[in-house]
C-alpha cells in the first residue's frame, strides 16, 4: 500500500487523537472571514488605494419546469453565491481601498462560452468563475491561457480536470468525484459497513461517479460485493404504479451487502431505491447520505451565520452549487487582500502558496493543492434533513494534513501543469 494512502488507528488511538483530528486544521476559522484583516497582518498594518477588480461569472440560467417539481433549480442557481461573494469581497476590500465588481454572464441555450469569454476578456478582465460542464470548462481555459486571465471551476467535478486534463491557469473549488467518494468511503470504514451494492446509471457522468467509488472503495478497503446497471428509466420521476416498478421492487433480491450506493448524477432514479430494498439496507451515493460542499443543516463554524445571509440576499436556501460560487469569488478576494494586488499573476501564484487561506464556514481555513490547483477542503456526508458527518473522519491520517486524505495524492495525481 502507498505511503499517501491513510490508515485507520484503532478505536484507543483514535479517541487520544480527537482533540486533533474532529475538524482538520485549525480550530476555528480566521476572523477575516467578511471583516477586517487579522492584526499585524501586511494588510492590516499598510492599507494601499487599489483598483476595482471585476470578476466574470459564466453559467447557465436553470429553465423554469413545465410541470410543478418541488426540486427545481432556481434560475439563479450559483450566480446569487457570486452576489454574495462580491458584497463580502468589498466588505473585506475596505480596509485595502480595493473593490470589487461581478460581472454575470448567463449563457443562452445553444451560445458558445468560448466566444463569451473571450468578448469579457477583451474588456479587460481577467478572473473568470465557470458554472459549467467539463469540456467547456477545458475550452475556456484553454482559450484564455495567452490573456493571463484565472479560471475558476466551480461546477464541474471531473477527476480528468486535475490529472491528465489539468491546466496552469485552472483552480478548481468544487471537490473532485474523487473527493466526493472518498468522503463517503471514509464513513462506510468508521462504521464498518464494508460491503457494497453498486447501482450504475446509463449516463457518461453516473459511470464516472461509479469509477470514482470504486477507485474509493480499493483505497479504504471497503468490498464492492455486486455492481447492476439501472435499466429501469427515471422511477424517482414516474407518476402512479406500472409493472417496472414491480421488477425494480426485486432489483436487489439475493445480495449480501451493508449500503447501497447509487451513481445518478441526474436524479432520475436514486431516489426511488430507499425503502424499495428486498432487505433493509441504507442508500447512498448521489442520494440518500451523501457527500457534498453544503447544505442546509450546516450551521457550525459560523456557516448559520452565511445560511442567513444568504436567504436575505436570495430569498432562499443556499445549494451547494451557490456555496461553490461563492467560495471561487471569494478566493479572488480573499487572494487580492492578501497581496494587496490585483495582478493575476500574483493572485493565481500567491494561491498555491502556504501563507493563502480562505475562511470558508469548515471550521478551517482552506488552501489549494499546487500540484494540481484543487482546493483542500472539509466534505460533509448529510442525509437529507440532517448532518451526519465531517470527512475527513478521525483517525484517517497524513504526512502533509488530513484533508490530503481526499481525492488525488501528489504521488498519484497524473496532472501536469501547463
Amino acid at each position: 500500500m502507498r505511503s499517501s494512502v491513510p490508515l485507520l488507528f484503532a478505536a484507543g488511538l483514535v479517541t487520544g487523537l480527537t482533540a486533533a483530528l474532529t475538524v482538520p486544521g485549525q480550530a476555528q476559522e480566521p476572523k477575516a472571514a467578511t471583516g477586517a484583516p487579522q492584526p499585524g497582518s501586511p494588510t492590516a498594518e499598510a492599507p494601499v488605494p487599489g483598483s476595482e477588480t471585476r470578476i466574470a461569472v459564466l453559467y447557465r440560467p436553470v429553465p423554469a419546469p413545465s410541470s410543478y417539481d418541488a426540486e427545481a433549480d432556481p434560475e439563479d442557481l450559483g450566480v446569487a453565491g457570486a452576489r454574495m461573494a462580491v458584497k463580502d469581497n468589498n466588505t473585506t476590500g475596505r480596509f485595502t481601498k480595493q473593490t470589487f465588481a461581478l460581472d454575470e454572464v448567463a449563457l443562452e441555450e445553444g451560445q458558445n462560452p468560448v466566444e463569451a469569454a473571450k468578448a469579457v476578456a477583451d474588456k479587460g478582465v481577467r478572473f473568470f468563475v465557470l458554472a459549467l460542464p467539463a469540456a467547456e470548462v477545458l475550452a475556456v481555459s484553454d482559450a484564455l491561457k495567452d490573456t493571463g486571465a484565472v479560471v475558476l471551476n466551480a461546477g464541474a467535478p471531473d477527476d480528468r480536470l486535475r490529472g491528465a486534463d489539468c491546466r496552469a491557469n485552472l483552480f478548481h473549488v468544487l471537490p473532485s468525484r474523487a473527493m466526493q467518494t472518498d468522503a463517503l468511503a471514509q464513513y462506510l470504514t468508521l462504521m464498518r459497513w464494508r460491503k457494497v451494492f453498486l447501482i450504475t446509471g446509463p449516463t457518461e457522468r453516473d459511470k464516472a461517479y461509479a469509477d470514482a467509488m470504486r477507485n474509493s472503495a480499493r483505497k479504504f478497503g471497503l468490498k464492492i460485493t455486486a455492481e447492476k446497471p439501472w435499466t429501469f428509466g427515471p422511477l424517482a420521476k414516474a407518476r402512479g404504479d406500472t409493472p417496472t416498478r414491480a421488477e425494480a421492487m426485486v432489483f436487489t433480491r439475493g445480495l449480501d451487502y451493508d449500503m447501497a450506493v447509487v451513481a445518478d448524477e441526474e436524479g432520475d432514479w436514486g431516489d426511488y431505491v430507499s425503502f424499495r430494498t428486498v432487505d433493509p439496507r441504507p442508500v447512498a451515493g448521489t442520494q440518500g447520505l451523501i457527500a457534498t460542499t453544503w447544505h442546509p443543516t450546516l450551521e457550525t463554524w459560523g456557516a448559520a451565520q452565511a445560511q442567513n445571509r444568504f436567504r436575505r440576499l436570495a430569498g432562499r436556501l443556499m445549494r451547494p452549487l451557490d456555496y461553490q460560487v461563492w467560495a471561487a469569488v471569494r478566493t479572488v478576494g480573499e487572494a487580492a487582500t492578501q497581496t494587496r494586488s490585483t495582478d493575476p499573476a500574483v493572485l493565481a501564484a500567491h494561491l498555491v502558496k502556504p501563507e493563502f487561506s480562505l475562511p470558508a464556514y469548515k471550521g478551517v481555513s482552506l488552501t489549494y493543492r499546487p500540484w494540481d490547483h484543487q482546493l483542500r477542503q472539509p466534505i460533509i456526508v448529510v442525509q437529507p434533513k440532517a448532518m451526519v458527518s465531517v470527512a475527513p473522519e478521525q483517525g484517517f491520517i497524513h504526512q502533509r494534513t488530513p484533508l490530503d486524505t481526499l481525492g488525488a495524492d501528489e504521488p498519484e495525481t497524473a496532472c501536469k501543469l501547463r
